[in-house]
């Protein structure tokens, strides 16, 4: 698989990465400029940016990118020239391996949209669904399996039937799922179907369209299913902010302006990446470097010592 044909592969099958990108350099360093890496969340590397203390740096780097959600600029240059700095989305960090080089390197994260689930094939259902394609969320529209075919192609919106809600939650929870959205607007139809479904999955935040003698309606039959009180408490209902909108459209905005307040409430609008990659610091140049992987080590005293590149092993004083 090509390199290209392999981001637009984790795109489809939403996986967070950071792409690093050489865009400068300057001899003596081993990259060249458009050189390009691939980095997971799990530390997964590949591609070529430049040697050891290079690599290990723009990997701390992009995993950092995906937790931020932020791109940033890297400017790795000669120990000798520079101490490590933050400023803005620029970066600067020095080489501690004997090179006179310097090298920029842009780290772009990608992480995927966050996701909204959207029930019911009414007109309010249709804005919602519609207008947060273009915000944009990754929009997934539930409706019985007889109105698939009912609904309009719409870009950015993924149609599935009620009947599938469950196995589509339990195969998100099993790719790593991040918090989602749902908002229920059957409008009396299959309201208690798909709350029961997603309230089990725990959504970060679910809105119900439904009057509040509805809702409470709604409420009765959850309880009598043996959903939890305290996440039928967590539904949002009637759905929407105060704006007194009238229209479908107009109540979507509504909807959607209650999800961003509260997601904005909560933090960022696109949650954090978890990262898990065990490091330990060179204890030479101060570098962080996957422990795991380390070609670098030394034995002292009981301890493991892991180093950047043969350099600062070479140079170590043990304490």
């Amino acid at each position: 698989m090509g390199f290209f044909a392999q981001l637009a592969e984790l795109e489809r099958e939403r996986v967070p990465f950071a792409l690093a990108t050489v865009v400068a350099r300057r001899s003596p360093v081993s990259s060249h400029l458009a050189d390009r890496a691939l980095v997971l969340a799990n530390g997964t590397m590949e591609g070529f940016v430049g040697g050891a203390c290079s690599r290990d740096i723009v990997r701390r780097e992009a995993l950092r990118a995906l937790r931020s959600g932020r791109p940033r600029l890297l400017r790795i240059r000669p120990s000798k020239d520079s101490v490590e700095s933050t400023s803005g989305d620029e970066v600067i960090v020095p080489m501690g391996c004997a090179s006179g080089g310097s090298v920029d390197v842009y780290i772009e994260p990608h992480v995927p949209l966050r996701r909204l689930i959207v029930v019911g094939d009414t007109g309010v259902a249709d804005a919602v669904a519609r207008i947060a394609a273009q915000m944009p969320y990754d929009v997934v529209r539930v409706v019985e399996a007889g109105q698939l075919d009912e609904l309009d192609a719409v870009a950015g919106v993924h149609p599935i039937a009620l009947g599938v809600l469950t196995d589509f939650l339990e195969a998100e929870q099993r790719a790593a799922r991040r918090d989602f959205i749902a908002v229920v607007a059957s409008q009396g139809h299959y309201d208690e179907d798909a709350l029961e479904v997603l309230l089990a999955a725990e959504p970060a935040f679910i809105g119900l369209v439904a009057s509040r003698r509805r809702t409470a309606d709604v409420a009765a039959i959850l309880e009598r299913r043996g959903v939890a009180a305290d996440r039928i408490a967590a539904i949002r209902a009637p759905a929407g902010l105060d704006l007194g909108a009238r229209a479908p459209s107009e109540v979507a905005i509504s909807i959607l302006a209650q999800i961003v307040e509260a997601t904005a409430a909560e933090g960022a609008s696109v949650e954090p990446i978890e990262t898990t990659i065990p490091v330990a610091v060179d204890p030479v140049c101060g570098m962080e470097v996957e422990f795991e992987t380390a070609r670098y080590r030394r034995e002292h005293d009981g301890r493991t010592y892991v180093f950047c590149c043969a350099g600062c092993r070479d140079a170590f004083v043990p304490a």
